[in-house]
């Protein structure tokens, strides 16, 4: 079964011969899981569609034509729409930017002096954060914690790339002004 053409293991899994399917995932598993893993970058993820591919292949054998392409184009045509698709479901969940204000940085390996001092400097930018205007604030937050660029900001916020680029610049001014204010008092 090894020798045999691609062409004749997918007509034979039409034929719905046990022995072609098992040979024919045999030869095309690595790569039908390696491309999922590079699209996909998550082994699991991998795993599901390299698994959906194949099972995929075994189901529409019969609609095979080999005029409009090899074997193993088919193949990972097929592992390539279904890791999108895996791609679009796995978005990440959008969290609102003041939601992150009231999460408090993790303090690992960290003694009670530190903890305490972390904590009141995240107490002060957030109080500093508060004094911002609202827009300034989602920008600089989506910026500064979030980590997008000032152009995933603008698309985010659906404002032009200039306007991103203004609530972070002047928020990262009135920020570095109050808490550098607020030391000198201190």
């Amino acid at each position: 079964m090894w020798t045999v053409a691609d062409d004749a293991l997918v007509a034979g899994m039409a034929a719905g011969d046990a022995d072609a399917a098992s040979a024919f995932v045999e030869r095309f598993q690595r790569r039908v899981f390696g491309l999922a893993t590079t699209i996909l970058g998550d082994h699991r993820a991998a795993e599901d569609v390299a698994q959906e591919a194949l099972l995929r292949a075994w189901r529409h054998a019969a609609v095979y034509d080999p005029r409009r392409g090899s074997v193993i184009t088919w193949l990972l045509t097929i592992t390539r729409n279904l890791s999108i698709d895996a791609m679009r479901v796995r978005r990440p969940i959008a969290i609102d930017p003041d939601a992150l204000l009231g999460l408090a940085p993790p303090a690992a390996d960290r003694g009670p002096a530190d903890i305490a001092l972390v904590q009141s400097d995240v107490g002060r930018l957030r109080d500093a954060l508060h004094t911002l205007p609202a827009e300034q604030r989602r920008a600089i937050v989506l910026a500064g914690v979030v980590g997008l660029t000032a152009r995933e900001v603008a698309e985010r916020e659906a404002i032009p790339l200039g306007t991103a680029k203004t609530r972070i610049r002047t928020a990262l001014q009135r920020l570095r002004t109050a808490l550098v204010s607020e030391e000198r008092t201190e």
